[in-house]
């Protein structure tokens, strides 16, 4: 059994109060637009036509970007969010051999209320997961502000996805209005979820809350392949500074390992080699990204099938990459039985 832990989706009461609250405010809605060309966002006849391909193979569904809190006000944002979750809770509910669970969405512009939903989201509606984005409105992960919820979501031992966001307004360089050739998007993304996980650690998240669970999406961004640089610099700079500007009771590279890591690299085996070396394989999910391809997600799906293939781990390794980790990780019993 595969289960893929990181899929998006815009569901159809969500999608209404997107167009009829945020569509004509914000024009980085970007998603409304981009449901019109990949439509198993919206359609479910096309996104089980692709499921169906893959044999015994279900989603942990995500509502997709961009984050409601960064283009609506707060109580706009609140009640989007409520709507999304109960319409992620009522899909996983009604169709169980197809979705395992799901991430709920927050209003985090509103941390109280964000606490709120979080537990409503666990505790009443059964979605297995919280969901925030490299940023929140412009403010690091760090912020001492967020810690409510992280205090909430230890003692609700669930874990917290990280998702990259960055806007193609946001210029490449001083001088240009916007970012070209999707810089933004291809290269940008894998940066912000280098630098919300850098901030997480340097700024004492991982260290106050050592309970605390996060899963990055598209394994670390650019975290593996620079952990070398990240673990060196460490020792590097307090020998040439004559003093340590961070104080952390372990090495970095320690807490870069409690993270968790998912496949979601577009069938890259050495991106997810990377991943593997950093976390090990008890840290590792099956994800895709789904449905962002142009074949409504199959192409996404079959690539990151074949990318874990080619690692050549053992059959019980494998086991805890494609179904195991996510089981462990979400809470998923139901499915334990069938792994």
């Amino acid at each position: 059994m595969i289960i893929d832990s990181y899929t998006h989706i815009l569901p159809k009461k969500y999608q209404q109060g997107l167009e009829k609250k945020v569509t004509g405010r914000d024009p980085r809605l970007s998603t409304v637009r981009y449901a019109k060309i990949v439509t198993s966002l919206l359609d479910l006849d096309v996104r089980f036509k692709v499921m169906d391909a893959f044999g015994e193979y279900l989603q942990v569904i995500s509502i997709a970007s961009p984050p409601i809190y960064d283009i609506a006000p707060p109580d706009v944002a609140r009640d989007l969010c409520r709507t999304a979750n109960d319409e992620l809770a009522e899909l996983v509910f009604k169709y169980p051999d197809r979705f395992a669970g799901g991430i709920a969405c927050l209003p985090m512009t509103d941390v109280d209320a964000a606490v709120e939903e979080a537990e409503r989201a666990i505790k009443d509606l059964r979605l297995r997961a919280v969901e925030l984005h490299s940023d929140v409105a412009g403010k690091p992960l760090d912020a001492p502000e967020f810690f409510p919820l992280y205090e909430k979501m230890v003692d609700l031992d669930r874990p917290i996805f990280i998702h990259p966001m960055r806007e193609a307004t946001a210029p490449d360089y001083p001088g240009e209005e916007m970012s070209k050739y999707r810089a933004w998007t291809s290269i940008g993304w894998p940066y912000a979820t280098g630098l919300a996980m850098v901030r997480l650690v340097y700024g004492g998240v991982m260290e106050k809350f050592p309970d605390l669970r996060f899963i990055t999406h598209h394994c670390g961004g650019i975290i593996p392949y620079l952990i070398g640089r990240l673990d060196w610099s460490y020792d590097f700079n307090e020998m040439r500074m004559g003093y340590r500007d961070v104080y952390l009771k372990h090495k970095p590279i320690e807490y870069f390992k409690r993270f968790y890591y998912d496949t979601a690299v577009n069938g890259n085996t050495p991106a997810l080699n990377c991943g593997l070396a950093l976390a090990g394989i008890d840290h590792m999910v099956f994800a895709t990204d789904l449905p962002f391809d142009n074949q409504n997600g199959l192409r996404l799906i079959r690539d990151t099938i074949e990318s874990v293939e080619a690692m050549e781990l053992s059959a019980g390794d494998k086991r805890k990459v494609y179904s195991g980790n996510a089981i462990s990780l979400l809470r998923l019993p139901f499915c334990a039985l069938k792994v």
